[in-house]
């Protein structure tokens, strides 16, 4: 009976002490990495959000153009509303774009391999500097897009697609670059 109630007791104050001790030492570090860990997949999503946006901003853009002012099937105030659409588009991209540039450092460096994280910022680096260029807007939507796409799919694709483009997405990351670089930046 002696050694039962000493197992017991042993028993009682082992779990004590490590309930104690996880509660106090490890459990607050698991807080905060949790609190961390939110932090970085919010932007990460958001990332993904906004990437979606200029995706459909300029898809919204290339299929609605604005027509000459003599085109008798468009009235003064259907060319009015679809220039407010195109106007809210343009805004649309100019805030994705400056959210993309301004947080990069937050969901860039949540990424474990350096050529990501560079590939992260380089994308809202040039794709801040296309809105932000003095290019024709159909320009800037084709650009855009281009930019946009591989991008997109390397790092929200399924991981079968990802390793099956990603040769062909950098190649035509880094054309689009080269095309970004070589043309003037006026119209």
């Amino acid at each position: 009976m002696p050694n039962t109630l000493w197992t017991l007791l042993v028993a009682a104050v082992t779990a004590v002490v490590t309930t104690l001790a996880v509660g106090l030492f490890v459990t607050p570090r698991m807080e905060a990495r949790k609190k961390r860990l939110g932090e970085v997949h919010t932007a990460r999503d958001t990332f993904g959000a906004n990437m979606l946006r200029v995706i459909s901003a300029c898809s919204l853009l290339q299929r609605f153009e604005l027509l000459s002012a003599d085109d008798p099937d468009w009235t003064p105030v259907m060319r009015e509303r679809l220039t407010n659409e195109r106007n809210r588009w343009l805004q649309q991209l100019d805030e994705a774009t400056m959210w993309l540039l301004d947080n990069a450092a937050t969901y860039a460096g949540s990424w474990p391999n350096a050529r990501i994280i560079r590939f992260a910022i380089d994308y809202a680096g040039h794709a801040r500097a296309i809105v932000l260029s003095e290019r024709e807007e159909t320009t800037k939507v084709e650009l855009l897009l281009a930019l946009t796409m591989p991008v997109q799919r390397q790092f929200f694709g399924y991981p079968w697609s990802r390793a099956r483009h990603v040769l062909a997405d950098h190649r035509a990351f880094a054309t689009t670059i080269a095309r970004i670089s070589g043309e003037p930046s006026t119209p």
